[in-house]
């Protein structure tokens, strides 16, 4: 009889538990999850200027885009859904093939119009 009402407490601590291993999707803070990235690329923001001109990603394929930056920069690509700030650095998308060009999204400074890159997807 101990035995029986053991191994029902056990279900049904398993029963009340394994819902939140999965969460419907979301992380531990309640937000929706992000799928894993086959590829990552990380844009770098300084005063004025991007690490980069062009980075290339492959279409059709789930990319980790990681926004790293020492101030107030950000970023959004028309067209992709993407949208990185201080508050949001990384995000994952799967992108069709096309050329998007982008700048920073957060006036910071008089070069601010200087911050100028483009994504390419093929």
């Amino acid at each position: 009889m101990a035995r029986r009402m053991a191994r029902a407490a056990v279900m049904g601590m398993l029963i009340l538990a394994l819902p939140a291993c999965g969460a419907g999707g979301k992380d531990a803070a309640g937000r929706e999850a992000e799928p894993q990235a086959e590829h990552e690329i990380v844009i770098v923001a300084t005063n004025w200027a991007f690490d980069k001109e062009e980075y290339v990603v492959p279409k059709d394929t789930p990319v980790r885009i990681i926004l790293e930056t020492d101030g107030a920069h950000g970023i959004k690509v028309a067209g992709t859904g993407i949208s990185l700030d201080p508050g949001r650095r990384s995000q994952v998308v799967t992108l069709k093939e096309g050329v998007y060009p982008f700048g920073c999204s957060i006036m910071c400074g008089t070069g601010h119009k200087d911050m100028q890159a483009t994504l390419v997807v093929k």
